[in-house]
């Protein structure tokens, strides 16, 4: 193992475990694991595909629609 991978596990050590699942799983993608890095629900997976179809449609939010979304959030 490097000096830098050696280093890299022991910063995650120190993350929550949720974030330590999250390096484990783009580690795993980097080293050729044939596994999402994230999981949908059937509920995510349904509103990805409606996402999608509505971008080949050409359908995007106007600049309105965004600046309002930025508002809500604070950006």
């Amino acid at each position: 193992m490097t000096d830098l991978l050696e280093r890299a596990f022991q910063t995650a050590r120190g993350l929550p475990p949720e974030m330590q699942d999250d390096v484990a799983r783009l580690m795993l993608t980097f080293a050729g694991e044939e596994r999402p890095v994230i999981q949908l629900t059937p509920e995510e997976d349904a509103s990805l595909a409606l996402s999608e179809a509505a971008a080949a449609r050409g359908e995007f939010a106007t600049d309105e629609q965004v600046r309002a979304i930025w508002a809500k959030y604070g950006l």
